[in-house]
């Protein structure tokens, strides 16, 4: 059965508190130009107003070696979706350290300014996404034989460069990215920033972003956050330290990584309220759902009944949140996600089938931002 029969008899079958209707296999009087030729029924225009529904954006990283070429640059029929649905973007990889530094002294921004030159003409806002983080940074980094005046150095020149590149352009930038292990410990093993000049340079990373774009909200993001536990204890004392402190430090964000495998985090509103309570803005950053699938790949009606409700209790959280204004799911399509590729014998983990035809998840997603907007 392929995926637009299978959405079809899906939205037929299940029994969801939303208004759903067919799919289909493209957006109908979508065009790639500006927002005002989007269609009526997206998520952007259901959203209510200041309240950014946004999108990782696929391309760079584990794209690059996939049997297809880069999605951002080739796929028309995704940058329509891509401009139609959405008001805010982040870049999946090509902002990050390999991606966007990958030799010393050389910066890779073809990519980067692509995107945000695409947000511009569509009205959208953007995420940057990331500056400081332990993995994916590029091989001359991570093996160069630096002093810790050198390593310092070269992660101020990259923040202020990147972050001042964009200056006025991106609204958050994910500053410090997994910096705590589950157990709630700083990861100075594996974070070469962390392991050779200590945990003072999280400040100074803040201090950096905020020097090079002052008016950029600065985030510190990671996942297994959604609840309230060990992690989001250890980001919830580093950001009152850190705001004592005079850091500027604007918000914290949970990915949300989740998978049907396991019970939804029914505290995350709770968690999130504790740094809103902080004057922290908060962001859902990296929304996917997960599930093992079938012999033959084909999801159940019943997984994806849940996968909507996992989606619409996420969406639902933040909604009710002083400051949660911000909601990205971490791609859109199954076609270019990043679940097969790291989590073997999962998928179906977006809002879209390949084909761009639409899941029991985007119609909940809609009906709930329109219900909020109303």
């Amino acid at each position: 059965m392929k995926p637009t029969r299978l959405a079809t008899a899906v939205l037929a079958a299940v029994a969801l508190t939303v208004p759903l209707t067919p799919a289909t296999s493209a957006a109908p009087g979508v065009d790639d130009r500006s927002p005002g030729h989007a269609g009526k029924n997206t998520l952007r225009r259901a959203a209510p107003k200041g309240f950014h529904i946004g999108t990782a954006v696929a391309g760079g990283g584990h794209h690059e070696s996939q049997p297809y070429p880069d999605p951002f640059t080739s796929d028309l029929p995704y940058r329509k979706v891509l401009g139609a649905e959405f008001g805010s973007v982040s870049a999946e990889n090509q902002m990050k350290w390999e991606y966007v530094h990958p030799e010393q002294g050389r910066y890779n921004f073809g990519m980067a300014d692509a995107i945000v030159r695409f947000a511009r003409q569509h009205d959208q806002v953007v995420r940057g996404h990331t500056l400081l983080w332990h993995s994916q940074n590029p091989a001359w980094l991570e093996q160069g034989d630096f002093t810790p005046d050198q390593l310092r150095s070269i992660l101020r020149d990259h923040i202020k460069t990147v972050v001042g590149r964009y200056k006025g352009r991106i609204l958050q930038w994910d500053v410090a990215n997994e910096i705590f292990t589950d157990t709630g410990e700083l990861r100075t093993a594996d974070n070469i920033w962390l392991r050779e000049l200590g945990p003072g340079v999280i400040a100074d990373a803040f201090r950096w972003a905020h020097e090079a774009d002052p008016k950029a909200k600065l985030f510190f993001n990671d996942y297994g956050v959604e609840s309230v536990n060990a992690k989001s204890d250890a980001y919830l004392a580093l950001i009152k330290r850190l705001r004592a402190e005079h850091v500027p430090v604007d918000g914290f964000s949970a990915q949300a990584h989740l998978s049907i495998r396991y019970g939804f985090p029914g505290d995350l509103e709770t968690n999130l309220k504790r740094f809103s309570a902080l004057g922290l803005g908060t962001a859902i950053t990296e929304l996917d759902v997960r599930m093992d699938l079938p012999e033959g790949g084909v999801p159940t009606v019943a997984q994806l009944a849940q996968q909507a409700d996992y989606y619409t209790r996420t969406l639902t959280a933040c909604l009710n949140v002083k400051g949660c204004d911000s909601f990205t799911i971490w791609g859109f399509t199954d076609k270019y996600s990043w679940v097969p590729v790291f989590f073997q014998g999962e998928g179906a983990a977006t809002v879209m089938w390949d084909d761009f035809s639409r899941k029991p998840a985007y119609y909940a997603l809609r009906s709930t931002l329109d219900k909020a907007r109303r």
